[in-house]
């Protein structure tokens, strides 16, 4: 059963894809709804990250987390390598949770 359903999810996501390839020039947008999409795109990444940043599980993630996010968003916004930024984001987290910040 859970093989059938990887498949069935498998096809549905290919047809998906493909229906947007196949459809592209039958498909007119407009010019208001071409300006949005790129906008649409990036609050949807933006809500992912808050999402993934704030919770953990059905719930809050702590104070922890959220602040080496900022840490990371910070640098990333000061354009620090890309490294710097992830080790830097990590190191923040670890360091508040062993002075006992949830």
């Amino acid at each position: 059963m859970l093989i059938a359903a990887v498949v069935a999810l498998a096809v549905g996501t290919y047809a998906m894809r493909l229906s947007g390839v196949l459809l592209r020039d039958r498909l007119e947008l407009s010019p208001a709804l071409r300006r949005l999409l790129p906008m649409a795109a990036a609050a949807l990444l933006a809500a992912l990250a808050g999402t993934a940043a704030l919770t953990a599980g059905a719930g809050f993630a702590g104070v922890a987390r959220p602040a080496g996010v900022a840490v990371g968003a910070l640098l990333a916004w000061r354009r620090a390598p890309f490294v710097l930024v992830v080790v830097a984001a990590a190191a923040a987290t670890a360091v508040l949770r062993l002075a006992g910040v949830p």
